[in-house]
């Protein structure tokens, strides 16, 4: 038993909450609302986690000096656009070196930062023993009801990756180990961007074939982008790849497809945050990704395209036009230039 603090209890952060408690681990999983601490504390966490009976040993604080003393395995479950300020809110409390573990998927638009990159920058680095990505193919509603799920546990020391693994794996939530990082960062934040796109087509009544292509192509230019940046071709094919991608364009649980169909049936982007009442983290993902792609000169037409749709204001109709009369080219030209 392992004790181990978990800041953020929306969705994902109580899902990895409930594996910790389960797998018999000390677990304090920290909120900023006091109301929604004493709800988890009565075993439920409806807003997010429907109908979900959680384990008495799963215990809430909105006290935050409280969780940072409670160990020194630090679980960020919070939003991109929150990992700043919670990890400087932390910094404040510190005494001891913490073993980071973040689970969020996205890239700081401007900075072009990725998360593992944002903790370095805000956490003294005599106060990190290390960071660790823990992403994969993953929904929060089939992860409590206790379904098979696989994830990976990236780190460039695999030492702190396997102590992770150790953590979270049981037998329902298998836990692989990977040491390209960067690899495993692109492949989940860049997924989200995919999977608005391949909403929008659904949104705009297209079918299988456009769902096809948008995931394939969608597949090539993630890695175009994440190879140039230094990760390992091969890391797009496993489960921050291939994995996060297939679920999250396929699924009724993703946020980013239930945000990209109500974008192809009409809706303004403030109309669609606003009925979501969570976070798209493929909208703010857009924006960065589309930065990226001109800062390393990487051709994204996905990316561009839904870039336009977002902040361009073009139509969703003149984007696929936009994508469909692009110049011909080999399709293994991709292939054979990340090999």
């Amino acid at each position: 038993m392992e004790k181990v603090s978990v800041f953020g209890a929306g969705s994902w952060g109580t899902a990895l909450s409930y594996v910790l408690a389960q797998n018999g681990h000390d677990l304090l999983l920290w909120t900023h609302r006091a109301e929604q601490a004493e709800e988890i504390n009565n075993h439920t966490n409806n807003r997010y986690l429907k109908n979900i009976q959680l384990p008495e040993t799963l215990k809430a604080t909105a006290d935050l000096k409280q969780t940072v003393g409670h160990s020194d395995v630090y679980v960020l479950a919070v939003p991109t656009k929150a990992i700043r300020e919670v990890c400087a809110n932390i910094k404040e409390h510190l005494n001891k070196k913490a073993l980071f573990v973040h689970v969020s998927k996205g890239i700081e638009p401007d900075s072009l930062k990725r998360i593992s990159e944002m903790i370095r920058e805000e956490i003294p680095e005599q106060w990190i023993e290390d960071v660790v990505v823990l992403s994969g193919p993953s929904h929060a509603e089939e992860v409590v009801l206790e379904h098979p799920t696989t994830v990976t546990a990236a780190c460039e020391n695999t030492k702190s990756a396997e102590r992770i693994q150790d953590l979270f794996m049981n037998n329902y939530f298998r836990v692989y180990t990977n040491t390209d990082v960067i690899g495993v960062e692109i492949g989940g934040a860049l997924k989200n961007i995919i999977a608005l796109a391949v909403g929008i087509t659904d949104g705009l009544g297209y079918g299988d074939n456009a769902k096809a292509a948008l995931m394939t192509r969608g597949l090539a230019e993630i890695a175009r982008l994440g190879v140039k940046m230094g990760a390992t071709p091969l890391t797009f094919s496993g489960l921050s790849g291939v994995g996060d991608l297939i679920v999250t364009c396929t699924s009724v649980h993703s946020r980013n497809w239930r945000a990209g169909n109500m974008l192809g049936k009409g809706k303004s982007i403030d109309e669609v945050l606003e009925e979501m009442g969570m976070v798209v983290e493929g909208i703010r993902t857009t924006k960065a990704a589309y930065q990226l792609s001109q800062k390393h000169d990487v051709p994204m037409p996905i990316t561009a395209a839904l870039h336009a749709v977002l902040f361009e204001d073009i139509s969703t109709d003149e984007a696929v036009e936009r994508l469909m009369g692009r110049m011909k080219k080999n399709e293994m030209e991709d292939l054979i230039n990340l090999l």
